[in-house]
């Protein structure tokens, strides 16, 4: 006798099927390769003269201007915690430099940084300026280069990868295996370049929090732009058929050759690499910038 499904049934079947079409429309992988180094610090051996000076509120924001070391403690011989990559933003933490190093907090982490590196980036009380913001997310996409291709995450380390963390990927996604706890798809690696939503502010905690499907359509947190007006840190997507691909602008032409930021595929990874971009994608802004 054939056996008849319950609208209970019926109604879980549809929810997967929703599910399923959310995560399999993250990514489009491909299979070029790119190799990419660990950040590592600037030397700290300019002099005070080159260096940020003098007291500044608690709360003030400064940009590096280099990757720089966030150090234990107010000098060379302390522990480094992470690198903290050219062009981020890191917030003071206690007014008054000790030996040129400035106490800074920076994704979480309370350190200390070389202030030759360091520049101001707002007034105190103030959002931090549309170039400003452009350049910490380019910073965060740069900690992520080198990480793995992690189908539906998003999470890498500040200070870039390391033998231990860079994670890796084998098959042909969605139907892929990973191993390790860090990497990204392409649109997790955007969601944590431009911080969105606002709580996915820590690039080392896993979220997903949007696929292509979502960031080929306008929201509140983004709009379309044209592509030959494209900004640096403006993003590039596509989504078409639950099938799709973004990746972070740097530089270029938006209709030739560009500079971009991606978590390309299972294979390449996350990588920063040259690359154009066919008509189906279309150029779009975070909010605010």
């Amino acid at each position: 006798m054939a056996r008849h499904l319950s609208v209970t049934h019926l109604l879980a079947a549809s929810a997967v099927g929703l599910w399923l079409l959310s995560i399999f429309s993250a990514c489009a992988p491909t299979a070029e390769v790119l190799d990419s180094e660990a950040l590592v610090g600037a030397p700290e051996i300019a002099s005070a003269s080159e260096a940020l000076s003098g007291s500044l509120p608690v709360g003030s924001s400064l940009r590096a201007t280099a990757s720089v070391n966030l150090r234990s403690g107010p000098s060379k011989s302390y522990s480094i915690l992470h690198v903290v990559p050219d062009g981020s933003l890191v917030t003071v933490a206690s007014s008054g430099p000790k030996n040129g190093y400035y106490h800074v907090k920076h994704n979480g982490s309370v350190g200390w940084c070389f202030g030759a590196y360091l520049a101001k980036a707002a007034n105190p009380g103030q959002a931090p300026s549309d170039d400003a913001a452009r350049m910490a997310a380019i910073g965060r996409a740069k900690s992520g280069v080198g990480f793995s291709y992690w189908w539906g995450h998003g999470r890498y380390r500040p200070e870039g990868p390391k033998a231990a963390t860079h994670g890796s990927c084998s098959g042909s996604c969605p139907n892929c295996s990973h191993g390790g706890s860090y990497g990204a798809d392409c649109s997790g690696y955007v969601a944590k370049a431009w911080v969105v939503p606002a709580s996915n502010d820590n690039l080392t905690v896993d979220e997903h929090p949007y696929s292509t499907m979502d960031f080929a359509n306008n929201t509140s947190q983004w709009k379309t732009v044209p592509r030959a007006n494209a900004k640096v840190a403006d993003a590039f997507v596509y989504n078409s058929a639950g099938h799709g691909h973004i990746f972070l602008y740097a530089s270029g032409d938006g209709w030739g050759s560009m500079d971009a930021y991606e978590c390309k595929g299972c294979v390449a990874g996350c990588v920063h690499n040259l690359r154009s971009a066919s008509a189906a994608y279309h150029a779009i802004r975070h909010a605010g910038w």
